[in-house]
């Protein structure tokens, strides 16, 4: 026999038995259902860890500290070399293998001033030539340019921290809705290390008698940043060299008052941010740095804990699922057992009219891989059903769906399709035994068999 007649002999045999046959594809469609959805929830939840992570900062950017010293190789652990967060650092950063920009970083907290309006923000100095690499983008006005000097860009909610301290308003309140909104990019801006500049004068704190008031900067302002739903919301950027510029100036005036700027051992940058090229090498280049003494953190640490956890949740929800694809097995194999021996003496038939041992072996594992195909696939079907009640109604009850994202359930094609392979050979393996025994039976007492 060709192919084709074992196919066609296949079909004919399935759907003279159409009621067994459909209640076995049932349990193979219920079996492979149960575990895309199962699944599908865990994916769901891993999703939904990465849109949190994501809403907090880029998951390729680690962030460097320093903590103290560490000891150099060959050194015989004797002498200790302190580390610095200073341009030395910045230019091993940068010669590290897939590493995409670095970006070092200088805060300070100011005040800015536009008319009657005062607001203390924290503003950075950065370089401004690496802001598109770390993602930075305007909703309105331009990014800065490496030769800005005194120019500000503002994070999209600084808008809101703006009051006007002349006004009788004890309970202001930034963030109710009814904050002035104030005019930064085409207004005049004046920026101050003084945070009692425009306050009130009953309000100001008694001071050194040395103390003098620093002469306010004129600065202005270019753009305002797309809402970003991290820490760039809420500061004000600025370059690097003009915001030491405008501290050391300030430091002149008032030289008796220490300042961190002025410890000659100090880091000359607060932070320094890495952004790596490729996610996949972030956990090696973050170790790379913290061998070479500095505190590293990224949120793919985070994440890593989250997917630990998310993948023995998928092996929970999967295992619960492949207990009805298990008994759907048996069913499969129940099923072949009895037709071959309500169909023993046409296997004996077969065998005396010549039919090759392997092409009966062949016919009883192709209708149970047809059994184990169909069901998979009016499984997969079902699946995706499920799936889209989950995510219609039960979102409704979960609020935003599980762990904030907006989808109770994510079947991934890949895993639909791996499904229905899963599926088939379920089939053929529950079918292998029956089909061993078809190939065994004698064709004398087959054809005896009443």
């Amino acid at each position: 026999m060709n192919n084709l007649d074992i196919f066609h002999m296949a079909v004919k045999n399935l759907w003279r038995r159409k009621t067994r046959t459909f209640l076995t594809v049932l349990g193979v469609v219920i079996g492979t259902s149960s575990i895309i959805v199962m699944l599908s929830l865990g994916i769901a939840m891993d999703q939904s860890f990465k849109e949190q992570l994501s809403q907090m900062g880029s998951l390729n950017i680690i962030e460097v500290n320093n903590y103290g010293y560490y000891v150099e190789s060959g050194s015989g652990g004797s002498n200790g070399k302190q580390v610095k967060l200073d341009d030395d650092a910045v230019s091993k950063f940068k010669k590290i293998p897939g590493v995409e920009a670095v970006m070092a970083a200088k805060s300070a907290y100011l005040k800015v001033a536009s008319g009657k309006m005062v607001a203390g923000v924290p503003v950075y100095g950065i370089d401004p030539s690496v802001m598109e690499a770390f993602d930075f983008k305007v909703e309105e006005g331009r990014l800065l340019l490496p030769t800005d000097k005194d120019t500000l860009v503002f994070g999209k909610q600084t808008t809101r921290r703006f009051r006007n301290p002349r006004l009788r308003n004890e309970n202001f309140n930034p963030w109710d809705g009814n904050a002035p909104q104030v005019e930064l990019i085409s207004s005049k801006l004046l920026l101050t290390t003084d945070m009692e500049y425009g306050e009130r004068q009953d309000s100001r704190v008694q001071q050194d008698s040395n103390y003098k008031p620093p002469k306010p900067h004129n600065v202005k302002g270019v753009g305002i940043l797309a809402e970003s739903n991290s820490e760039k919301d809420y500061g004000v950027y600025m370059n690097i060299t003009a915001l030491e510029r405008l501290l050391e100036e300030d430091r002149r005036v008032n030289p008796q008052r220490t300042s961190r700027g002025e410890d000659r051992d100090a880091d000359k940058y607060e932070r320094i941010d890495v952004k790596v090229r490729d996610i996949q090498q972030v956990e090696a280049i973050q170790e790379k740095i913290k061998t070479m003494g500095f505190q590293a953190y990224s949120l793919t640490d985070m994440l890593k804990s989250m997917k630990e956890t998310s993948k023995k949740l998928q092996m929970l929800l999967g295992g619960i699922g492949a207990v009805s694809l298990f008994v759907a097995a048996i069913g499969i194999t129940n099923t072949m057992i009895m037709s071959i021996y309500e169909r023993t003496r046409e296997i004996g038939v077969m065998k005396v009219l010549g039919a090759n041992l392997r092409d009966i072996r062949k016919l009883f594992l192709l209708e149970a891989a047809m059994i184990g195909f169909f069901g998979g696939v009016l499984g997969m079907v079902l699946s995706y059903g499920i799936s889209l009640i989950l995510n219609k109604v039960g979102a409704g009850f979960l609020g935003r769906g599980m762990g904030g994202s907006n989808s109770v359930s994510v079947i991934p094609w890949t895993l639909a399709a791996a499904a229905v392979v899963f599926a088939m050979l379920v089939g053929i393996l529950s079918g292998y035994s029956p089909a061993r025994r078809a190939m065994k039976l004698s064709a004398i007492d087959a054809i005896k068999t009443e």
